[in-house]
Order: C-alpha cells, then sequence, then structure tokens
C-alpha cells in the first residue's frame, strides 16, 4: 500500500483523485487546501488529516517522514499557478508527485522542473487521461494507417457551461490558470498531437474569457476546434433536453464518441503509474507549447479554416 498526500483537496476535480487513490487499494495520509470545504474526504478517507495552512502541512509531511513513514507521493490538484512550486516542494521532499493538468503554465518550466528531477531522483507524473480512452487509442490506430501525406478533417467541439462564479474565481484570471485553452482544453490538445503527430501551424480566430477557437494543423490532420463556458453555445436541440454541456470530434465526417468512461479515467492514470508506467514531464511539452501560443496569438481573420460555431457565437 503506497501512502499519499493531496494538495488542493477542496478543489473540483480533487475527488477524482481521491478515488483514484482509493480505487487503487492506497491510504490518503493528509490532505491540503486554504479551504475548508472538504468533507467529501470522508466518503474516501475519513482518517486522514487535514490542513489549510501549508506550512503545517510540510511540518506534518517532515515529521511523518522522520518516523520512517513517508509519503510515496503527492497529488496535486491545486490551482494552475501553484502547480509548478508544489511539484518543486514534492521533489525536494523526496516524494514522486502525480500533477493535474496543465502540468505548467509556460514552456520554459518543462526544463527547469526535468532539472530538478535529475537533482532529486524523484519523478513527476502527469494526468493525460485522453491517452487512455479506448476510443482514443483507436482513432490514433486509424490516424497511423492512413497513407502517406493523408490529412483528416477534423471537427473539434468542448462547450461546458459555467456559472458567473467561473470569471471572480482565480479561473478567471489567465495569470492564475493560463486562460480557457489551457485550462479547459490542454488535455484535447495534447490528445490531438498524440493522435496525428507534430504542429505544423496553430492559427486563433477567438479569443476571450468565456471562449477560444482556431485552427491547428497536425503531420496528418487539419483541425477546426472551438471552447466555450457559454451555456448558450450548446446546440438549441441540447439545450431542450436540458443538457449544458456539449462535446464533439467529427473526423472525416464520422462522429467519435468518447463522452462514457470519461470521469474513470484517473483511476486508470494511477494505475499506470503504480505499475511503473505514466507520462512524464516531456510529455506535456507539445501541449504547453500549444496553449502558451494560443494565450499570446494574435487574433486572425475568420475564414474557411475556422470552425463552423465561432460566427454562430459572435451573433
Amino acid at each position: 500500500m503506497k501512502k499519499f498526500a493531496l494538495v488542493g483537496a477542496a478543489g473540483y476535480i480533487a475527488p477524482r483523485h481521491m478515488k483514484a487513490i482509493s480505487d487503487t487499494g492506497n491510504e490518503l495520509v493528509v490532505a491540503m487546501d486554504v479551504n475548508d470545504s472538504v468533507g467529501v474526504i470522508d466518503s474516501y478517507f475519513p482518517e486522514a488529516h487535514f490542513f489549510t495552512d501549508f506550512e503545517l502541512f510540510d511540518s506534518f509531511v517532515n515529521a511523518e517522514r522522520r518516523k520512517g513513514a513517508g509519503l510515496d507521493y503527492v497529488s496535486i490538484a491545486s490551482p494552475n499557478f501553484l502547480h509548478s512550486a508544489h511539484m518543486q516542494w514534492a521533489l525536494r521532499s523526496g516524494i514522486d508527485a502525480i500533477c493535474e493538468k496543465p502540468l505548467i503554465l509556460y514552456p520554459e518550466q518543462i526544463d527547469e522542473l526535468i532539472a530538478i528531477e535529475q537533482d532529486t531522483g524523484q519523478r513527476i507524473h502527469t494526468i493525460l487521461q485522453l491517452r487512455l480512452h479506448p476510443a482514443i487509442l483507436a482513432l490514433r490506430t486509424r490516424a497511423a494507417q492512413m497513407p502517406a501525406g493523408k490529412k483528416a478533417d477534423v471537427d473539434l467541439t468542448y462547450i461546458t457551461s459555467r456559472g458567473n462564479w467561473y470569471l471572480k474565481s482565480w479561473k478567471g484570471s489567465t495569470d492564475k490558470s493560463g486562460g480557457i485553452a489551457t485550462n479547459i482544453g490542454v488535455h484535447f490538445y495534447d490528445m490531438l498531437h498524440f493522435v496525428y503527430g507534430a504542429v505544423q501551424e496553430n492559427i486563433v480566430h477567438l479569443s476571450t474569457p468565456t471562449k477560444a477557437a482556431g485552427y491547428l494543423e497536425f503531420e496528418r490532420a487539419r483541425v477546426r476546434w472551438f471552447l466555450s463556458l457559454d451555456v448558450n453555445d450548446v446546440p438549441p436541440e441540447e439545450r431542450a433536453n436540458g443538457k449544458r454541456t456539449f462535446r464533439a470530434l467529427v473526423a472525416d465526417g464520422e462522429e467519435l464518441e468518447f463522452s462514457d468512461g470519461f470521469t474513470e479515467l484517473h483511476t486508470k492514470i494511477y494505475e499506470d503509474i503504480l505499475s511503473g508506467g505514466g507520462f512524464g514531464i516531456e510529455e506535456n511539452r507539445v501541449a504547453i507549447e500549444t496553449v502558451s501560443h494560443i494565450r499570446d496569438a494574435s487574433i486572425s481573420p475568420v475564414g474557411h479554416l475556422s470552425h463552423p460555431f465561432v460566427n454562430r457565437s459572435a451573433k
């Protein structure tokens, strides 16, 4: 049985980490968050210690290590801008890290983290969960079998509505979250790279605090993408059925269904890590470079390369 800590226990994604630790038969020893709305811990690890002060959390972890009961992993689900600092703390404390997406906000941080791995001998594992989804793996196989020089035409649409709270939280600050493409879209860009190869072109057609769209060209695909937090972008027929989210990936006219099993992928990632696999720092480089470019890019005119939702969204 491995011993875990969890940083960011009050966040939206933290319960998936708690469930993954529980599902894999391991123990959450201690959790930390500056917010104390963490009653969900009782559903998984009611005996876990909890701190709202990082210094007290750090002291507890060090005391456990001195007693010979040191931690094996720190799961990091804190706000995006804190990921780098929390990973560095874990590694320098002699503990491997499992970090939620996005791993970091800036490409130059990748080499810094690799150097700290080398200095400490510890490892950073990352949550690139779509790489383990059966439908995505099947799509990757199909893409690899395409004739040389052929490119798939892909439309990626992801609408996940959020209330007014979103822009008032740290997620609404580009400096803290990286913006919508980073906070909401980074694992989709990683998935596209995983399936279709290297990025060859990256154009942005729309960029606001609540939605973004653009065009990405890969070795084996031309991709029009659209992300939104606005429920009004959900197709009317879906909204009529009470749906507030919409996820679609259409490749060469064929829609890929990958909604099912989405919430179980954290457990698969943990199983992979604990069996000696997992995805490391370097595997995040292309996605982080992609979102960094999207964040800073000039807006290009809308045209035939833009996602069909762009014009509709602007009305």
